[in-house]
């Protein structure tokens, strides 16, 4: 059974539906003991880093997030939900989050030409250990923030002048900072491959 955690933090019905379409049973839920007994965990999110962390916190989800995000089973966080794996954000005014991988949370800077959020398709280099990612293939990004590169950067990107994580991979974990889910066709496949 793949569980989507449901921590008040959005994007639930697309990401459902995505992997509905590729005929895969799936719960959405707020238990902490359901994401500890699922098979595969998927971790979404839209949103701001403060209030996310802190329906985590009220939900009880905390550990069993971290718990999962280190079992080895596969995981998959998407956009905020890549973040917060993160230590430390600069949303809110400084957020420490969950810490599972080394590296900060910025903001993209306020350059000429560039509007933040980054709104769109944008493509995405993966590195030799790309993982799940296939170099050169285009996904949907929406986010104000973004993830300093890694020693576990897997796919990176560049916008307002950053080169940033764009996907990161440790052990099971893969994260992406687009989304899947809105990515048309490579998304389902990126999705198709991490369940496989």
């Amino acid at each position: 059974m793949t569980a989507i955690v449901d921590y008040r933090a959005g994007n639930l019905t697309s990401v459902k539906l995505a992997f509905d379409a590729l005929g895969v049973e799936t719960v959405v839920t707020s238990d902490p003991a359901v994401v500890r007994a699922a098979e595969r965990v998927v971790f979404p999110g839209v949103g701001a880093a403060a209030s996310a962390m802190a329906n985590l916190r009220d939900l009880g989800l905390v550990d069993a997030v971290r718990q999962a995000a280190g079992s080895g089973r596969p995981f998959l966080g998407i956009c905020l939900g890549m973040q917060i794996l993160f230590e430390h954000s600069e949303e809110d005014g400084g957020v420490d989050l969950l810490g599972i991988l080394p590296g900060k949370v910025r903001r993209f800077p306020d350059v000429p030409g560039f509007k933040v959020p980054e709104i769109g398709w944008n493509d995405v280099q993966a590195s030799a250990d790309g993982g799940l990612l296939k170099s050169g293939e285009e996904y949907y990004f929406v986010h104000s923030y973004y993830a300093e590169l890694t020693p576990f950067t897997v796919g990176r990107t560049e916008y307002a002048g950053v080169t940033f994580t764009a996907a990161v991979q440790k052990g099971g974990l893969f994260a992406t900072q687009f989304h899947p889910e809105k990515s048309g066709r490579v998304g389902l496949d990126l999705l198709r491959r991490f369940l496989g």
